[in-house]
Parts: C-alpha cells; sequence; structure tokens
C-alpha cells in the first residue's frame, strides 16, 4: 500500500468562536460558546475552564458558566472570516484545500523544500497567518489529511513513515463518529491501532460504507487526495492618468492602450472576453460603470471600440439632449477594465454556416456604437419564452445581454413535438402582432345586447358586431341595428394604428380559454378569458374578458 502525500495542515483551534468576534465583535477573551440545534459545537478557552464542553445543551452549559455569552452558529459567518486566512496561507505555499472553516491542507512536499523543511514551514506559515490576520493557529504534517488533521491538534510533525505508528495510539473517538466510538468502545475495541487491525470484509459487513471509510482512515488511507484550490488570476486593467480626461478624442487613446494591455494579459492566460466591465472615476470622485456583452470573442480592437464608444456615450452627456444621463462633473482620472466573463480562447465555436461572418459583425458594431451613446435599454431584441398570454411570452432584453426567457418554455416528449407546459396557453398559431396596451372594446351580440361571460364561463349569445376605441360622433354614427349590414370601413388591422375602428362583423369566433393566475395572493390576482374572432374584413384578433371589459390584446397576421 503506498503511504499517502504528506499533508501540511493548519488548524485554528475554536474558529466559530473567532470568526464570530472577527465579524460580529464578540470578544473570544471571554466565556463564549456557539450553539447548534441548542447544542455547543465550539467554546473559548475560558468557558471551557469554567466547565463548558462541546456537546453540552444550551441550559446545562449555562448553569456551569452563568456569565456564558451564547453565539448562534453561522456557516457563512465562519466561512467569510476564514478566507483571509486562506489568502495568507496561499502568499506563502500555493494549492491550498479548505477543509472546512477554521482547517486547510496542502501538500507538504512544496513548502517544506523551498523554506528549508518541514518545520521551518510551519513555523513560517503560523507566523505569517499571525502577523497578517491576528490569528493564532497550530500546524500539522503527517501523511493524509486525516492524520495531519489530528497531528495539527498537538502541534506536532510525524516523521516520514510514522503516520500508522501515529494513529495507532489514538482513541477511537478520533474519528469522529461518536455513534460509531460508542458501539466500539463497547466491543472492546478503543484505538485506532485496533480498529484498523480488524479484517476489512467484516467492518464493511458489520458496519456498513461509513465504518469501512473510517476503517481506512484509522489504518492511515485517506478516501481522496487533496483537491487544492488554485488562487484566481487577476485579470483587471488600471490606467491612472495624468490629467482629467474630458475630451473624447483623448479618451480613445487611452481606451486603446488599455484595451491591448487587457488582450496581451488575457492572452498570456489562454482566455479571451466574452463580457467587459468598464469602469471610470472622475476627479470629483464619481465611479461610472457599464457592463458591454458579445456573444463572441473580443478582441484587442473590438475592446478598444466598445471602451472608447462608452467613454464618448459618458462624456457627451446631455450635450446632446433628450433623455441622456447628464454627463460627468468633473474629467475621468481612471480607468478600469474587469473581464467579467472569460473562456479558453479555443471555447467557442463558429458558425457552421456563417452564423457569425462579417455582416452581422457590422450589425453587432452598429447596435453596439447606439447602445454607447443612448445606453444599454435604447437597442432591445425580443426573446420568447412561457407564459400563458402572448404578452407572457415575449421579454424584451438590451443588445448584447444573455437571451434567456424570463419563464420556462414547453418541453418536448418522445416523439419530438413540443408540448406547451403552460395550462391554459392559447393554441397555436401565435399572434403576429401583441399590442403594448390592450385596447379597449365592445362586443355586442346579433339583437344588439353586449356579450357577457359568466363566471362559469358561459358566453350570454354568440358575439356578432364588434368596436374598437371611441370614434368622434360625426364618424361613429348610431349603434347598427340587428340585422343590417356592416359598415364599409378600412381594414381593421390598419385602424387599429389609430386605436378606434367602426362596427365590424364578426363571422368566426373561437373560446373561451379562460386563466385563474395567482389566486392564493389577491394582491395578484388575474382573472380572465380570451377569445379568437375573426371580422368581417378579414382581420383576426385576440380578445380578452376581464372585469366585464372587453379587450384587444393581439392581431394574427
Amino acid at each position: 500500500m503506498d503511504e499517502p502525500v504528506r499533508t501540511l495542515l493548519l488548524w485554528c483551534p475554536d474558529w466559530p468562536v473567532l470568526a464570530a468576534e472577527i465579524v460580529d465583535g464578540v470578544p473570544a477573551t471571554g466565556s463564549v460558546a456557539v450553539l447548534h440545534a441548542n447544542r455547543v459545537i465550539a467554546c473559548s478557552e475560558r468557558a471551557r475552564a469554567e466547565g463548558v464542553r462541546r456537546g453540552l445543551r444550551r441550559r446545562e452549559a449555562q448553569g456551569r458558566c452563568p456569565g456564558l455569552t451564547v453565539v448562534d452558529h453561522d456557516p457563512g459567518r465562519d466561512a467569510r472570516a476564514f478566507e483571509p486566512v486562506v489568502a495568507a496561507v496561499e502568499e506563502v505555499a500555493v494549492g491550498v484545500e479548505v477543509i472546512r472553516p477554521g482547517a486547510c491542507a496542502l501538500a507538504a512536499r512544496g513548502p517544506s523544500r523551498y523554506l528549508g523543511g518541514e518545520e521551518a514551514a510551519a513555523e513560517r506559515i503560523v507566523e505569517h497567518v499571525a502577523l497578517s490576520c491576528a490569528v493564532e493557529s497550530q500546524v500539522g504534517v503527517a501523511a493524509g489529511v486525516f492524520a495531519a488533521g489530528l497531528a495539527a491538534r498537538e502541534g506536532r510533525i510525524v516523521p516520514p513513515g510514522g503516520t500508522p505508528e501515529f494513529l495507532a495510539g489514538q482513541p477511537v473517538e478520533a474519528l469522529g463518529r461518536p455513534a460509531l466510538a460508542d458501539l466500539l468502545r463497547r466491543l472492546g475495541v478503543r484505538t485506532l491501532g485496533d480498529f484498523a487491525a480488524l479484517p476489512a470484509g467484516d467492518v464493511l459487513a458489520r458496519f456498513g460504507f461509513d465504518g469501512a471509510l473510517a476503517h481506512r482512515l484509522a489504518a492511515g488511507r485517506d478516501d481522496r487526495p487533496l483537491a487544492a484550490r488554485r488562487p484566481p488570476v487577476d485579470l483587471t486593467v488600471t490606467a491612472d492618468l495624468d490629467e482629467p480626461i474630458d475630451r473624447i478624442d483623448v479618451a480613445a487613446f487611452a481606451a486603446r492602450t488599455l484595451a491591448e494591455q487587457l488582450h496581451e494579459r488575457l492572452a498570456g492566460h489562454g482566455l479571451a472576453c466574452t463580457r467587459l466591465g468598464i469602469e471610470a472615476v472622475t476627479a470629483h470622485g464619481q465611479e461610472l460603470h457599464r457592463v458591454w456583452r458579445h456573444d463572441g470573442l473580443l478582441t484587442a480592437a473590438a475592446i478598444a471600440d466598445r471602451v472608447r464608444w462608452q467613454l464618448d456615450g459618458w462624456l457627451s452627456g446631455a450635450r446632446r439632449g433628450g433623455d441622456r444621463p447628464a454627463r460627468p462633473t468633473a474629467g475621468i482620472v481612471r480607468l478600469r477594465l474587469l473581464p467579467d466573463g472569460v473562456l479558453a480562447q479555443a471555447g467557442l465555436q463558429p458558425g457552421l454556416w456563417g452564423e457569425t461572418g462579417a455582416e452581422r459583425e457590422r450589425a453587432h458594431r452598429a447596435l453596439s456604437r447606439v447602445q454607447g451613446l443612448l445606453g444599454p435599454e435604447a437597442v432591445v431584441t425580443a426573446v420568447l419564452g412561457g407564459g400563458r398570454s402572448p404578452a407572457d411570452q415575449t421579454r424584451l432584453v438590451p443588445w448584447g445581454d444573455e437571451r434567456f426567457p424570463a419563464r420556462p418554455g414547453g418541453r418536448r416528449v418522445g416523439s419530438g413535438s413540443a408540448v406547451p407546459s403552460w395550462p391554459g396557453r392559447l393554441p397555436p398559431p401565435s399572434p403576429a402582432v401583441v399590442l403594448p396596451v390592450p385596447l379597449a372594446a365592445s362586443v355586442l351580440d346579433a339583437t344588439g345586447a353586449p356579450v357577457v361571460v359568466s363566471a362559469r364561463l358561459a358566453v350570454s349569445a354568440p358575439p356578432a358586431r364588434l368596436s374598437i376605441g371611441t370614434m368622434p360622433p360625426q364618424l361613429a354614427g348610431p349603434t347598427p341595428a340587428p340585422g343590417s349590414a356592416p359598415s364599409a370601413t378600412p381594414s381593421s388591422a390598419a385602424a387599429l394604428r389609430g386605436g378606434t375602428v367602426g362596427w365590424v362583423e364578426i363571422v368566426g369566433w373561437a373560446g373561451p380559454w379562460p386563466v385563474d393566475e395567482r389566486w392564493w395572493a389577491p394582491a395578484e390576482a388575474r382573472r380572465r378569458a380570451r377569445f379568437q374572432v375573426r371580422l368581417a374584413d378579414g382581420t383576426a384578433l385576440l380578445l380578452a374578458v376581464e372585469s366585464g371589459r372587453w379587450l384587444v390584446e393581439a392581431i394574427y397576421d
């Protein structure tokens, strides 16, 4: 059996207590206990001196130490407070794996070789953590993470080849499995050496998979190698300008220089940028920020163009009028480019039929230019998704943003056809034009009475005539009498542009399709019924009845 990798593990005693001091300001020098599920999981040294131990219930711990300060367990707080400690370790040695908040490990070979041995490496790391983070820690070195963790609690460096002997003398409680340890003690197995001497097959049959894993640890065999994390690469480029920039030509020169630096840095790591963050700081301290997205790889020229366009948009400001944001109150003194989205340079597959060709690139440049001048919301495209009404199925997103639907769409069945996953969704075909604001309408039956839809979706009479909007009295005329011929009007689809349509005969209709949405939230509840109607002039409309009012929602092609 090969011995596991020599591991150096740094352990910070009572870390949940220290994290509460770092984040919440609870003094760790006092009597402090961290509780989870009403039991103590960590306590300070002073609390231990007064009889508080891990596993005690809250009432018993407070009975032993009346002045005990109780802190609730917060894993997020522990992790956030431990991040600076890990960063300090990475300043001395790379390849650190965070075991849990309060403990991290790395292979001992590297730091021991360039720091003059394992003992010197341990002293250097402990000292650096103390100076950088004001945190006391202990280091243990042994073969494997489990053995190194036990050695760290004693501040011990186990000599090479001595890990099995070191583990053999440890009590079974060191496995961190109270139920298993209690059972082993009742069976007469008191040390890890006694446990490791048992046949592996019998351990698996008697204690299951978790017992078999504990048996491997007791024998000095880790279940997995170190999963060392790689420190993130800082790809940000910054330019501090000698003089504030308030002219577009000077800003363009600075943008190109900074873009070339960013592109070279990305290329050095084999990366390319797909989403670029542009930040600027003015002489008055005003901070400006904008994110540009691109569905291809941003070259140095493309990065420079976007930075120049954005600076032009910022520096032009309100001088061009309209609803544009006001220009900065002072010149720009700092520029920063942040590659917010990166991937391997060969990781983007071009389109098979040239979708990413020159024409598409020219269109993208033109639309991006407009965004730089007028803002990201000036150019939007539609994204189809799920929903019950046509308006719900479309979402407008700024050009270059991720084109994700706001709601999930249909699902695929075994035959490959799409089945709507939204009950109450309109059947195909979909309308060609969806009105941004539905138009009020009037629907009459053959006798001239308004058509009413009851709460049980019963239609009072077949729809016979439709009028949209309010027309001037001299043009509208009286309501048509039953049986009279429809008035000669232009196409209703064309007349809808003006928001009004005179009385038109309905020659076909279908529905109703009911929708009762968010009934559990009275403030957001919506109940309506929809109809498809075809008019005498050939126009097809999507109507809805809501709260007794008829509305025109969309037009079919």
